[in-house]
């Protein structure tokens, strides 16, 4: 039987990276019977992001609903978020008990941050790697992995990285032809071996 309709909860916040956000949401939602995208914020409104433009988000950290999927992407504002307790505490209840716990970029360094990956593997922008990766107290760092699944965890490495990812997870929800359908309607060449990772030699982690 086909899985029922999903819900993708974004978590976005002041520094966020647009295409963080915007390439996964585009996948999920070429084809809107699949997926449902809500976008919440620390409060209902417009959200200022890494680039400057602003996004409406939909509600607020205090009214957010229980999540399904969770989708933290990464940014500037990761930086001042990893060392919010008020902040990390907040994501740690309201995400402890969702589907999936997802993140694209320095978005794993929040999670780890806040307890989430703890037992997992993990792995995040490479650029940012040693960053994100000073994060958590019991997380297996990935250095070369264009993304990692581990349980109901998935992280992605950065920016357009997210895309791949999020192929993944509708291949792992409706299936390995719903996912090549949605990217190619996206006209998408996506790769498909998470093991991938060419910019982890590059920033000499590999």
């Amino acid at each position: 039987m086909p899985e029922a309709k999903r819900r993708i909860s974004v978590v976005l916040f002041e520094g966020f990276e647009l295409l963080d956000v915007f390439g996964p949401v585009e996948l999920f939602r070429l084809d809107p019977s699949l997926f449902d995208v809500e976008l919440i914020a620390p409060h209902a409104g417009p959200v200022r992001s890494s680039q400057g433009p602003e996004v409406i988000a939909t509600s607020g950290f205090a009214d957010a609903t229980q999540p399904d999927i969770v989708l933290v992407p990464g940014g500037q504002g990761t930086r001042a978020l990893a060392v919010d307790a008020g902040f990390l505490g907040w994501l740690a209840e309201w995400a402890a008990d969702a589907r999936l716990v997802t993140s694209v970029c320095t978005g794993s360094a929040l999670l780890a941050a806040a307890g989430l990956l703890d037992g997992f593997r993990a792995t995040s922008n490479k650029r940012a790697f040693a960053w994100a990766a000073s994060h958590g107290t019991s997380v297996e760092w990935i250095p070369q992995a264009r993304w990692v699944e581990d349980g109901n965890r998935w992280t992605s490495s950065g920016v357009a990285a997210g895309m791949d990812m999020t192929a993944a997870i509708i291949a792992s929800i409706h299936g390995a032809d719903v996912a090549a359908r949605v990217s190619d309607a996206a006209e998408l060449d996506v790769h498909t071996d998470a093991r991938w990772d060419p910019f982890a030699g590059k920033n000499g982690l590999a």
